[in-house]
C-alpha cells in the first residue's frame, strides 16, 4: 500500500518546486508514495490543492504568505485523515514573516497549528541530533536550556525513536554545553549544575563533550544525540551527511519531515538543485506512515485549532 503524503511546495522562489518536480519524477518516490502537492499555481510544479497564484514579480510578503497557507492546508489534511504525513519543501524564514506568519520556521508553526510538544530531529544512516532548543540567538541558549526542556526532548526523542523508527530502549546521549563539558568548572559550570541532573533527570547519558559525543553515536554507541543548541546539532549532522540527511518533526500526530538544507534562492529556476534530501525526506515519511499504519495508531491532536495564524512566537521551542 502507497503512503499517501501532502507536499508543501515551500518558498515558490526557490528549488522547491525544481527538487519537487525531481522527487515525483523518482522511481522509487513512485513505487511507494502517491502525493498531493500543496502550493499556489504557477510555478514549475502544479499543485492538487491550490492556495493561490504565484507571481513571477511577486515580492518576499507574497513568497511567505503563500508558504504560510500552505503549510496550514497540508496540516488540515493530515488532520482530517486525507494523507498520513507532509512533507516540507524550504521556506525562507524572513519572507514566512513578512507574510503575517509569525514564527520561527517550520517547527514551531507546526507546533502551534497542533497544539503539540515537538522536537526537532536531523537524520540519516549515520547520525541523529534532536535539538533541544531550536532558533534562538546564541546569547538567549544558556536561559532557555532547563532542566525541563531536556527532560521534554529526551522524552519525545524517546517516543520517536520507538513508535517511528522501530527502535526498542533507544539509546540516548546529552551533548554537554560548554568546551570539555565545562571541565571541573574551569569553562562554567552548567553541565555539572544543570545538564547533569537533567540528563538523570531523563534517563539519558551525559552530558559528553561536543568534540567526541556525535563521533560515538557515529560508531554505535548511541541511537540519538540531544544537542543543547541549533548550531551544535546541525554542524555535526550536516557535516557527517549533509544532502542526505532529513528534517524530522518529532511529536507531532502525523510524521513530517523536509530536506536538510534552505530554499537556495542564488541557484533557483537554473535547473541544478539536488533533489537528493528531498528524496530521502519522501521516503523517510513513508516509512514511518507504514509503520503507524501498521502499528493502528489513532493520532491524538492537540486542543489548538488548525488553520489560524499565530502572533505570538515560542519563547523557548520545544
Amino acid at each position: 500500500m502507497k503512503a499517501r503524503l501532502a507536499m508543501t511546495v515551500g518558498d515558490p522562489r526557490g528549488i522547491g518546486p525544481e527538487i519537487i518536480t525531481k522527487a515525483l519524477a523518482d522511481s522509487r518516490v513512485g513505487e511507494r508514495c502517491d502525493i498531493v502537492v500543496v502550493g499556489p499555481s504557477g510555478t514549475q510544479v502544479e499543485p492538487q490543492e491550490s492556495i493561490g497564484k504565484w507571481r513571477a514579480e511577486g515580492d518576499a510578503s507574497l513568497a511567505g504568505h503563500l508558504s504560510g497557507l500552505a503549510i496550514e492546508r497540508a496540516v488540515q489534511l493530515a488532520r482530517a485523515g486525507e494523507v498520513e504525513g507532509i512533507v516540507t519543501a524550504p521556506i525562507d524564514k524572513a519572507a514566512l514573516l513578512a507574510g503575517g506568519y509569525d514564527f520561527p520556521g517550520h517547527t514551531e508553526m507546526l507546533a502551534s497549528l497542533t497544539g503539540s510538544r515537538v522536537a526537532m530531529m536531523l537524520a540519516s544512516d549515520k547520525l541523529r541530533v534532536v535539538l533541544a532548543t531550536t532558533h534562538l540567538p546564541l546569547r538567549d541558549v544558556v536561559a532557555s536550556v532547563t532542566q525541563e526542556s531536556i527532560v521534554e526532548a529526551a522524552e519525545t526523542t524517546r517516543r520517536g525513536l520507538t513508535e517511528w523508527f522501530g527502535i526498542d530502549s533507544p539509546r540516548i546521549a546529552l551533548c554537554a554545553l560548554n568546551p570539555h563539558a565545562g571541565d571541573g568548572g574551569r569553562f562554567g559550570n552548567e553541565d555539572a549544575d544543570l545538564l547533569a541532573p537533567a540528563a538523570r533527570a531523563a534517563g539519558i547519558a551525559g552530558p559528553f563533550p561536543a568534540d567526541t559525543v556525535f563521533v560515538r553515536a557515529m560508531r554505535g554507541e548511541f541511537d540519538a544525540v540531544i544537542a543543547p543548541y541549533h548550531d551544535v546539532g546541525m554542524t555535526a549532522i550536516k557535516v557527517a551527511s549533509f544532502g542526505s540527511a532529513v528534517n524530522v518533526t518529532l511529536g507531532l500526530p502525523f510524521p513530517r519531515t523536509s530536506p536538510d538544507h534552505g530554499t537556495a534562492l542564488d541557484i533557483a529556476g537554473q535547473g541544478r538543485a539536488d533533489p537528493s534530501s528531498m528524496i530521502a525526506a519522501t521516503l523517510l515519511c513513508a516509512s514511518i506512515a507504514a509503520r503507524v499504519r501498521q502499528r493502528g495508531d489513532r493520532p491524538s491532536y492537540g486542543d489548538r485549532p488548525t488553520g489560524s495564524r499565530s502572533s505570538a512566537r515560542p519563547s523557548r521551542a520545544q
